[in-house]
């Protein structure tokens, strides 16, 4: 199995590592890792780094990305979402569209968001969820977050939904971001629907569902759901090296500069690739040396 990237599409009742199970079982490949926890609830888009590729979890981890979401008003959980211990709040008969346009348009920017109890962040050593289910809360600390944007609001004033296009960066809780906005309010919100729309160049078009690759796999075009990991890259320069230099990249031996025709600015990643076109490495441009970023050699 080459290494790589699966656009997958987590449907609802998955936990990430459900996935992941479940794809080692398809792709018979121990080395997997997902980039991003999706709750059970939510569905949509999970990118899933394959062997030498799961070198990029984390690089994937840190990139933006984007949610449609719905929340009901005047109610809360302990989850935060519709899952959890829901209690029913008065609902203000004054609030307007108005109101709760301009309220979540507040949210835009950098905002402190604290870690809801359920959640897989550790406090001494121990997942926030695990205290939850003992029935304790501890004290978190709030993390600055930065939401991008927030689109296409539509609201529902009769049956008192919201629903809305969320783009954030690594670490925002959506479903946080449901309930702060109830809770600025006055009416309490709590989560109903989450969809991940984008990862990066990942988006809901060309995501596969797991029954989807299974028939790949009955089928012998498995490797056809595999995306190369240079695709990441496709606004770096790219270089080919001669067998001679591939003996060096192969060992993380660092490249100097006049051994290729074009030049390179200070900190420049660059895709190194040998003559057949295979993608070896990711080198960083310093000093007048090219160094290992990453190595992807089979």
């Amino acid at each position: 199995m080459k290494s790589g990237i699966i656009n997958i599409y987590k449907e609802a009742g998955y936990t990430s590592f459900d996935v992941c199970a479940k794809l080692r079982g398809i792709l018979h490949e121990k080395k997997i890792g997902h980039t991003g926890t999706l709750d059970p609830m939510a569905e949509g888009v999970l990118p899933v780094c394959i062997g030498k590729a799961t070198k990029l979890v984390g690089l994937l981890t840190d990139k933006p990305k984007e949610y449609v979401t719905e929340f009901e008003l005047g109610k809360t959980s302990d989850t935060q979402d519709i899952t959890g211990n829901v209690v029913t709040k008065e609902f203000n008969g004054e609030l307007t569209e108005e109101k709760i346009f301009s309220v979540i348009q507040s949210f835009i920017g950098e905002i402190d968001q604290l870690t809801p109890m359920y959640s897989a962040r550790k406090v001494d050593g121990k997942k926030l969820y695990e205290y939850a289910r003992e029935g304790r809360e501890v004290e978190r600390k709030t993390v600055r977050i930065h939401i991008y944007s927030i689109s296409d609001i539509e609201i529902d004033m009769e049956k008192k939904l919201v629903s809305m296009r969320v783009l954030c960066e690594k670490g925002t809780y959506i479903r946080t971001l449901c309930n702060d906005i109830g809770e600025k309010l006055g009416c309490g919100a709590v989560m109903t629907k989450l969809l991940r729309t984008k990862v990066d160049v990942f988006e809901l078009m060309g995501a596969y569902r797991l029954s989807e690759l299974e028939k790949l796999r009955v089928d012998g075009k498995l490797e056809t759901a595999i995306i190369g990991p240079d695709s990441l890259f496709e606004d770096c320069k790219a270089v080919k090296i001669s067998e001679e230099l591939k003996k060096y990249v192969i060992n993380g031996n660092p490249l100097r500069e006049d051994n290729f025709e074009c030049s390179f600015t200070e900190n420049e990643i660059v895709r190194i690739y040998d003559n057949n076109g295979t993608f070896l490495a990711l080198y960083r441009f310093s000093k007048g040396m090219l160094r290992t970023e990453i190595l992807f050699i089979e």
